[in-house]
């Protein structure tokens, strides 16, 4: 069952993917100048007119350190927008796949969190995205999917493992941090996974709820640097370890970003797989679009 598409922040790295997913399928994509999703007004009429039977809400404000000091703006797309997007798809009758992430628990577990973990953020970024989340699933309890997902890299847009392919030309060595941990996660491949979702969702075999959409295993930063490295042919001991206090933040990182994916097999759907077997057959494309020219940065409203 295919059903009919619409996908916010269609610009951004993810939203990339998610349409390229949906090719040859009945899907509207749009970006930011298409939908503001802080226009409640705006928001319902274009949600109405199309009428999807899936929405894929990949807008979001995603400048982390940003939002610190400027809350209330990042509030009014992360939380208030994804309001609006819910209520209008309550209207309609389509099924919200809202994209979330990590930063709305604490980040200092031991073991991965599951679906059902408590939140707590410890950002203002985390707390815009936690309203959100509730909005969702007050709004849409019935149809409402909000998928938490972390450390999301593709050739779409500026990301770390751009970053080091970069930087692995430009530097002899380079000192990453080493003491936080999470599972780096290809936009393809979770944009695959939002697909199989919402078609699950509408043949009635995955219910509304909490979902986890990052690639199985974990490493720290250092050890993605480190893998993408030895995939580039570099030597990985160029990439030494360092701490988070060498490099202060205005945001403060978690230290544990690990996401448990127990409702995909409970659901009968495949989670993700293994980190480094993803970051391989990305990594060509990823060569390809950052030495073919300088990524666009990310704008809010463009990304999860």
């Amino acid at each position: 069952m295919s059903g009919s598409w619409l996908v916010t922040g269609a610009a951004g790295m993810l939203g990339r993917d998610v349409v390229a997913r949906l090719a040859g399928r009945d899907t509207h994509a749009l970006d930011r100048s298409a939908l503001d999703l802080t226009d409640a007004e705006a928001v319902a009429a274009t949600v109405a007119g199309a009428r999807p039977d899936v929405v894929v809400n990949c807008a979001a404000w995603t400048a982390v350190d940003d939002a610190e000091t400027r809350e209330d703006e990042a509030l009014r797309i992360n939380g208030e927008g994804a309001s609006h997007l819910a209520r209008a798809c309550a209207r309609a009758g389509s099924v919200l796949l809202h994209v979330s992430t990590d930063y709305v628990f604490a980040g200092d577990a031991t073991a991965p969190y599951p679906e059902s973990a408590p939140p707590g953020p410890r950002t203002a970024y985390g707390r815009t995205k936690l309203a959100g989340e509730r909005a969702v699933r007050a709004l849409l309890p019935q149809s409402g999917h909000v998928v938490r997902t972390a450390w999301l890299y593709g050739a779409g847009g500026a990301n770390f493992v751009r970053t080091m392919i970069r930087l692995e030309r430009a530097r002899e060595h380079l000192d990453v941090v080493d003491d936080q941990r999470g599972q780096p996660t290809w936009t393809a491949d979770l944009a695959d996974r939002l697909v199989r979702l919402g078609e699950a969702a509408l043949a009635g075999a995955a219910p509304a709820g909490y979902w986890h959409g990052t690639s199985a295993g974990h490493g720290t930063w250092c050890e993605l640097a480190q893998e993408t490295f030895r995939l580039l042919g570099a030597d990985p001991t160029r990439v030494r370890p360092t701490t988070s206090a060498a490099h202060v933040r205005p945001a403060p990182r978690p230290a544990y970003s690990v996401l448990g994916h127990e409702r995909w097999r409970e659901a009968g759907l495949e989670p993700m797989r293994e980190w480094r077997e993803a970051l391989a057959e990305a990594l060509p494309g990823l060569v390809a679009a950052e030495r073919g020219g300088a990524a666009q940065r990310p704008r809010s409203g463009a990304g999860p």
